[in-house]
């Protein structure tokens, strides 16, 4: 993961993207105007929607050259 910013706001699930190989599911995600996606595999596609509308604090970075989500917590 390079280049890591944070971002700190509200989240929001603009839509869920196509699963990853191994069938995990994978989310385009939205902080106050910073758009980025969940990795392929990560566990955060598991928690995101339950933060979906919150406030929360957040770690961007790009992951072969696609802004992810790096960190989140509320």
């Amino acid at each position: 993961m390079k280049s890591i910013t944070a971002a700190i706001g509200i989240l929001t699930v603009v839509k869920q993207l196509p699963s990853s190989i191994n069938g995990n599911p994978r989310f385009q995600l939205d902080i106050d105007g910073l758009t980025c996606v969940t990795t392929p595999d990560s566990s955060y596609a598991y928690e995101v929607e339950n933060f979906n509308g919150k406030f929360v604090r957040a770690t961007i970075g790009t992951h072969y050259g696609v802004p992810s989500l790096n960190s989140l917590e509320q």
